[in-house]
């Protein structure tokens, strides 16, 4: 019987196109069903599970509530920032003390030139209902736990509020100051170690799963990324990034990782 690792990717609520959620991504609560359905139907040959949640403060520098215009008024969601805005004046800190630190931040993200900053709705708050699993996935780990005996392991990403994190495995721009923003070496490891099939699952297909599987181009032994698979039917892409989500898929299959629908896994 084939044995497999699972590696979830921030199947939260607020990311599913449900009622309520913050930042609904097209198809991700029928992914996340579709993962949960093939757990409880394949529990016996799931050796591990790693769910990773995006977990946040209600403030920071990637949200809504951290930013103001120039007459002072609020930013709209999906605004792009940059440095130079910053110090034209056409965006500020809503507490001005941080602006010295956060034109740093701008400038430091742009100078590795993959990103700018997107001032996201705020999102998956810890704690909150947001953060929570989707419920059907919730369900069926729950089941895969008390059928195995194990646990799946849950990590936490983007606790630090002046820096972004889409990777699982590290910031964007990593703190000298803070750990957690570093470099994962020890998940890295963990997924390196494991022996079964690699399955990636998540939300979104252009953000936070482009960003750790990316990181995990970079890291993992070539012989572990040619047992990885990434279940196109089980991600999906923001709104309006659809073709980074495609050009992603095809960066992957470059370096030897298999894509496949979840159908196509017994």
């Amino acid at each position: 019987m084939p044995l497999y690792d699972l590696l979830i990717i921030d199947p939260q609520n607020d990311f599913l196109d449900i009622p309520g959620a913050a930042l609904p991504v097209p198809g991700a609560s029928a992914d996340m069903q579709r993962v949960a359905d093939w757990l409880d139907g394949h529990q016996a040959a799931v050796k591990s599970i790693t769910v990773t949640l995006d977990s946040h403060a209600s403030v920071g520098v990637e949200r809504t509530t951290f930013w103001q215009d120039a007459m002072g008024q609020p930013v709209a969601s999906f605004s792009l920032i940059t440095a130079a805005d910053v110090m034209a004046g056409k965006f500020a800190p809503r507490h001005a003390e941080r602006r010295e630190e956060v034109l740093h931040y701008l400038q430091a993200l742009e100078a590795g030139g993959q990103r700018q900053l997107v001032v996201w709705p705020v999102h998956c708050v810890t704690s909150t209902w947001g953060h929570n699993i989707h419920s059907g996935l919730a369900q069926a780990i729950a089941g895969w736990e008390e059928q195995s005996g194990q646990v799946c392991l849950k990590v936490l990403k983007g606790q630090h509020p002046l820096t972004e994190q889409y990777s699982v495995f590290r910031a964007e721009v990593p703190r000298a100051d803070d750990a957690r923003t570093q470099l994962n070496q020890l998940l890295m490891n963990q997924l390196a170690a494991q022996t079964g099939t690699l399955l990636v699952a998540g939300e979104a297909l252009s953000h936070c799963v482009a960003a750790s599987v990316d990181d995990m181009l970079a890291h993992l032994p070539q012989e572990r990324l040619q047992r990885t698979v990434l279940l196109t039917d089980c991600m999906s892409p923001v709104t309006g990034f659809e073709a980074m989500g495609q050009d992603f898929l095809q960066r992957a299959r470059g370096q030897g990782v298999q894509t496949l629908a979840l159908t196509a896994i017994a």
